[in-house]
């Protein structure tokens, strides 16, 4: 099978994204595909579409470890020799047209918004993971909890908040303040006074225009994946320092991940109904990870839905599928097939 795994862009989760597809194409390549990988924004100069699918591991390029601090974009948009307007690189749609099935590596702005989702609908070219409307709605973290909150799925408590408007909200210390679209904790800060509370909204409006404000939870941290509907088992996540933030998701020993996560069966059964419920509300409808929190009491909190989830050898979603038998490799199969049949 021809398969284009497509990876990069310019979101500031661009570093995880390459590496995920970098993973995931050496996987597709063992099951004995035919595939390449290929970055959305840079693309391929001069390519061969004939012969695109033969090529070996020179198209991974230069993909390291993922580093401590998020991309420098500006940078990248500058490597295009024709200014980066369109977000496609040279010959991307053209090659994504020739593969049976394209698997979406992306993560972050554009990625997993919707927007190329929507884009491949209307060139009529297939890929994993869900259709552009669910993508637009997980992806929208004010959105989300608007649909939470009119579902029952149980939400920390807060309110959005658009680059230049006034902000009378009464806020109760501490909050977690996060720009709406952002990924891998990029645009996340934890305010405890009134100063960090100004210093955080004016760092996350450099990562967009529109951010949520909410409770802080002080508890355990748990993710959740559903495939088609059905949850996997469920994991903890306990940083070793400091809160669950894009160093600790990526940098090895930053973290310690539990699968099956050491709580009881009742709350394991909750936390996936609440991982599937959130998954339906979102009209989620090919896979997806949802992260939750438990405070002190007990009480479970749904925080967002990831619908493109990481790949990386370090990713949630590979260890919560490996619980249950699926080791990485059939995982990515099995997703391929998912995008086929749907």
């Amino acid at each position: 099978m021809k398969i284009v795994v497509l990876a990069g862009g310019t979101s500031t989760e661009r570093d995880v994204s390459l590496v995920s597809g970098a993973k995931i194409y050496k996987a597709l390549k063992e099951n004995g595909h035919k595939a390449v990988l290929l970055d959305v924004f840079l693309g391929l100069e001069d390519v061969d579409l004939a012969t695109v699918f033969d090529k070996g591991d020179e198209l991974l390029g230069n993909i390291e470890h993922i580093k401590t601090q998020n991309p420098d974009i500006n940078a990248i948009k500058a490597l295009r020799k024709d200014g980066g307007k369109s977000f496609f690189g040279p010959n991307v749609l053209d090659i994504c047209k020739e593969a049976d099935v394209v698997f979406m590596a992306l993560h972050g702005e554009n990625g997993e918004n919707g927007k190329v989702q929507a884009a491949f609908d209307l060139h009529g070219i297939t890929y994993t993971g869900n259709d552009y409307v669910s993508s637009a709605l997980a992806m929208d973290k004010a959105l989300a909890k608007d649909l939470f909150k009119l579902y029952g799925v149980q939400t920390p408590a807060g309110f959005s908040l658009k680059k230049g408007e006034e902000d009378k909200n009464e806020v109760k210390y501490p909050v977690v303040v996060k720009v709406t679209d952002g990924g891998s904790s990029i645009g996340v800060y934890i305010a405890h006074n009134k100063e960090e509370y100004e210093k955080a909204k004016k760092d996350a409006f450099t990562f967009g225009n529109e951010l949520v404000v909410e409770q802080f939870i002080d508890g355990r941290e748990f993710s959740c994946g559903v495939i088609l509907g059905k949850a996997l088992p469920v994991i903890e996540i306990a940083p070793v320092e400091g809160f669950y933030d894009y160093k600790n998701k990526y940098q090895e020993g930053s973290t310690i991940e539990t699968c099956p996560a050491n709580v009881d069966k009742e709350t394991t059964l909750k936390m996936q109904k609440m991982a599937e419920d959130a998954y339906n509300c979102l009209r989620l409808n090919q896979y997806a990870r949802v992260d939750i929190m438990m405070d002190k009491d007990g009480e479970l909190y749904a925080l967002e839905a990831n619908t493109l989830p990481g790949m990386t050898p370090m990713s949630l979603m590979p260890q919560e599928a490996a619980a249950v038998g699926i080791n990485y490799n059939q995982l990515c199969e099995k997703l391929v097939k998912m995008a086929l049949e749907k």
